[in-house]
């Protein structure tokens, strides 16, 4: 017997499944994936081509009272360390997760911050 929140969890996982059939990071548009757990959001620009991971970044060490506000933090920070390391131009996983609430307020943080979607 599956409980509710496994059920959450596996139709999620399936979601990403098929985003991550369409979505492919490049060296020269790498994919900025995103993965939301109930404490913190995590980001990562990844190159799918060599299998390497360029910037990451986390809401654990950022200030800010709501998820919400870390999250906007997290992607300022983000795109300053893309820009340095040369990124301009990135694909969006949004990893099954809904475009909405703190996924939505980051990948807008992250666009207002200069990274082109």
């Amino acid at each position: 017997m599956i409980n509710k929140s496994q059920q959450k969890t596996a139709m999620r996982t399936a979601r990403h499944a098929r985003i991550r059939a369409k979505v492919h990071g490049t060296a020269e548009r790498p994919r900025l994936a995103v993965f939301r757990s109930n404490i913190a959001l995590y980001a990562q620009i990844i190159n799918d081509d060599a299998g390497t991971t360029l910037v990451a970044a986390d809401t654990r060490k950022v200030k800010g009272a709501t998820t919400r506000e870390r999250a906007i933090a997290m992607a300022s920070d983000i795109a300053a360390t893309a820009k340095k390391a040369g990124i301009e131009a990135v694909v969006f996983d949004r990893g099954g997760f809904p475009y909405q609430g703190t996924i939505a307020a980051f990948a807008e943080a992250a666009r207002e911050a200069g990274l082109v979607f």
